[in-house]
């Protein structure tokens, strides 16, 4: 009985080290070695993740009955194991090597990087913590904990005073979001009894009426999630913080940021209920990913595209989870952890890349080019459609509002392609077919292994919406992109310049609230200033 119980529960024990191993590794960032610590701290705690998930997915093919002791109880009302914990939890274990072998080199010879290695480790472990944790006290409790840790990251260089203004607006944001995310819990608590994520999933799944406290925790959770994951207004602190190092940057926009999307997709049987709050979340949602895709079209950083790239993906998956597709939102997030990651940690090369390209002016897509592109996309469409109809399939809404955004993406690249060229058509052609390909392959893989909901699945007129919404936003971005000069372009471009002013408004009204501290600095009265000896009066 003892060797079937440390069996079953081994995934899960295996699981708590993680955050463990991260959080009694963090004392030991000397400051000769900041990094030795941490180095073998993330590779250990990699390892451990990967050995976690391959021990509960033997378990689950072998099919070994759920341990019965009190310690299997104990474990099981703290920590879950399940899809989508293990996939964020090889996510964020990898990217924590990455990140700190980046900073080992990008930060070397800087002041305060104990501090730092400190900060990073926290952050990482309460990222991990609330990643596996089986109970909304513990999870909540892990997203502060990486909130306030991340703070520090933000506050690395403290002598700047942007990054002070910056990290001040995210603490705001974070400890509102808290508040909310304290109401959510007490109607929950007070309404299913427990705090278990599985036992308010199970009572959500089998309650035959959603009543009104449970409407007003999801709304509570919604609102919260809203504020920490960088939805329209409260998206300014996200294109701010590059005054941060370039790895804060990474893990912020990889593994920090998209805990909101984590959240939702892991209360999916509640959120599936919960009609009002996902009608915010695809409000919000495609606002967020409208708005945010239109301004990161006038921005030159390269940083700074990103950062409003994040908002946008972000409202994205948002507006996925609202849409109750939750397997496309969870391959979302991992593709877009991946992606963000990997672009931060390589922006010097892709501004040497943009230089080099920029040499040869590439010629610009007319109207007309565009056109051939949106008939070169349906013709290519055509048969697979007319296959899938032959075959008695019945294309979902979902399936076939996701087919014409993906497709809708695909029509700038193809322009460009037609405008520079056969060859230049034939590469891009092979990348349209290969990236569609693997798009509807992860859309019905995910489907598979994703346990499927009863409810939450969005309405037509949601989905009329959302893809209105999309092809607006493609109509516009084309217009302005192919006549940059024409009245629209010129009319828009001031506006989304200075983001349509959202951010500023928003900082206005917070700062009057909650000034932040920031050092004054004085000019020096000129009764202060020594004249220098002359040159050669000076001793060497």
């Amino acid at each position: 009985m003892f060797a079937h119980d440390l069996l079953e529960l081994s995934p899960l024990i295996v699981a708590t080290l993680v955050p463990t191993l991260l959080v009694l590794a963090a004392p030991f960032a000397a400051k000769r070695a900041p990094f030795r610590a941490a180095t073998f701290a993330t590779a250990l705690t990699a390892g451990l993740s990967a050995v976690a998930v391959l021990l509960r997915a033997t378990i689950a093919l072998l099919g070994v009955a759920p341990s019965t002791s009190k310690l299997g109880a104990a474990l099981h009302a703290l920590v879950q194991l399940d899809l989508v914990s293990s996939a964020m939890l090889l996510l964020v274990s990898t990217l924590a090597i990455v990140v700190v072998r980046y900073s080992r080199t990008y930060l070397a010879g800087e002041r305060g990087l104990d501090r730092y290695v400190r900060s990073l480790l926290m952050t990482l472990a309460s990222v991990t913590m609330l990643v596996v944790s089986n109970h909304l006290v513990f999870l909540i409790g892990g997203w502060f904990a990486a909130g306030v840790f991340l703070h520090q990251l933000l506050m690395f260089y403290r002598t700047r005073r942007q990054a002070v203004i910056v990290a001040h607006k995210t603490f705001l944001l974070s400890r509102l979001a808290d508040l909310f995310f304290v109401g959510s819990l007490a109607f929950l608590s007070a309404e299913v009894g427990s705090l278990r994520i599985d036992v308010v999933n199970a009572y959500a799944a089998e309650a035959s009426a959603f009543t009104s406290p449970l409407h007003v925790a999801t709304v509570l959770l919604v609102v919260g999630v809203l504020l920490k994951t960088a939805q329209v207004p409260f998206h300014g602190w996200v294109t701010t913080v590059m005054e941060a190092p370039t790895p804060v940057s990474a893990l912020l926009h990889a593994g920090v940021v998209n805990i909101g999307g984590f959240v939702m997709i892991r209360l999916s049987p509640l959120m599936a209920h919960a009609s009002i709050a996902q009608g915010m979340l695809v409000g919000f949602g495609l606002a967020t990913a409208i708005i945010g895709s239109l301004v990161m079209t006038t921005r030159l950083s390269i940083k700074v595209v990103l950062a409003w790239s994040t908002i946008a993906q972000m409202g994205f998956m948002l507006m996925q989870c609202g849409l109750g597709v939750w397997h496309l939102a969870l391959l979302h997030l991992l593709a877009h952890s991946f992606y963000k990651a990997h672009a931060f940690l390589t922006a010097g090369s892709v501004v040497s890349t943009w230089r080099g390209a920029s040499l040869v002016q590439p010629k610009k897509p007319s109207l007309g080019v565009v056109a051939a592109a949106v008939l070169v996309l349906s013709v290519a469409a055509a048969p697979f459609y007319a296959l899938f109809k032959l075959a008695g399939g019945h294309a979902s809404p979902s399936l076939t509002s996701l087919a014409l955004v993906l497709g809708l993406s695909f029509v700038p690249m193809v322009g460009r392609a037609l405008a520079a060229g056969w060859r230049a058509f034939g590469l891009t052609a092979l990348f349209t077919a290969g990236a569609a390909a693997a798009y509807f392959a992860g859309h019905v893989l995910f489907e598979e292994i994703v346990p499927p909901l009863e409810a939450g699945a969005a309405s037509p007129f949601q989905w009329t919406v959302v893809v209105a919404g999309l092809g607006v936003l493609f109509v516009v971005q084309v217009v302005v992109q192919t006549s940059p000069s024409g009245g629209l372009a010129r009319f828009l471009h001031p506006h989304l310049l200075s983001g349509l002013y959202i951010d500023d408004w928003f900082t206005r009204v917070t700062f009057r609230l909650w000034p932040p501290r920031v050092e004054r600095t004085t000019a020096p009265s000129p009764s202060s200033i020594r004249p220098r000896a002359p040159l050669e009066s000076r001793q060497w």
